[in-house]
């Protein structure tokens, strides 16, 4: 969840569970690609090896991962909305393990309430989600079709992760034009916990640099309860989120 609110990113463990036993034959939605997921076969995405390319990611946006599985993707399929917010990631040009690695981090992708107007599997303010849905239903129309309308869609997961998507798209393009050449997982995490300003400032820092140097305008208690610790540095903090999304982090975030 973006900074600017207070308690924002909630920190979470990742779930021990793996990808659901049961089979989920088809999902038909408009606009949006069939996807068929039957278990002992491969991942429906190119490149699905879960080892996202050999690239560092981190600050230098040179992650030049390849999008397909993770263990983070395993977690989102194992919610009963997952394969949903699959097909409404890649229906944006998100990689779904973008998407997946930030449910992981906010909420262990269980749907729960946050604090103020926080909410939901991927812990969105009620401003940021509104206008992030906005913005992708005026990018792909059809998805206007499987909605929960109004801001209770905020606390149904498959509608909150289109928001999610929207917000991690605008993430990668903000950051390509603010010097990261090829955004990962990991760069646009900052962009997503500490917004805009706070995100580009991480993903082009000095791994040395401390976070709040970094975010110098960000308070002590906002830091705190985003997880930071005093003297963290970036590099520290990357490290911490990379131990959270695992195989994720590396990826790229667009498709």
């Amino acid at each position: 969840m973006e900074a600017g609110k207070t308690a924002l990113a909630q920190t979470t463990s990742l779930l021990s569970g793996g990808p659901p036993v049961q089979v989920v034959p088809y999902v038909p939605e408009p606009g949006v690609p069939g996807l068929t997921i039957t278990p002992g076969t491969a991942n429906p995405f190119a490149g699905a090896d879960g080892s996202g390319g050999s690239g560092s990611g981190g600050t230098s946006g040179t992650g030049g991962g390849t999008a397909g599985d993770s263990d983070a993707l395993g977690t989102m399929l194992g919610q009963s909305w997952g394969l949903t917010a699959v097909s409404n990631a890649t229906a944006l040009g998100v990689n779904p393990s973008a998407l997946a690695a930030t449910c992981v981090v906010e909420s262990g992708c269980q749907n729960v309430a946050g604090s103020g107007t926080v909410a939901g599997a991927f812990q969105m303010t009620a401003s940021t989600y509104t206008a992030m849905i906005n913005a992708a239903l005026a990018q792909n129309p059809a998805l206007a079709s499987q909605i929960v309308p109004g801001l209770a869609g905020q606390m149904d997961p498959a509608t909150e992760s289109i928001a999610a998507s929207e917000y991690l798209l605008q993430g990668a393009q903000y950051l390509q034009a603010n010097g990261v050449s090829d955004p990962t997982v990991l760069d646009v995490r900052g962009y997503y916990n500490f917004g805009p300003a706070g995100g580009a400032a991480i993903a082009n820092a000095s791994p040395d640099a401390t976070m709040s140097s970094v975010l110098y305008n960000y308070s002590a208690a906002t830091l705190a309860s985003n997880g930071v610790t005093p003297g963290e540095t970036v590099a520290q903090w990357q490290a911490s989120v990379a131990a959270k999304i695992g195989n994720a982090s590396t990826q790229p975030v667009t498709i």
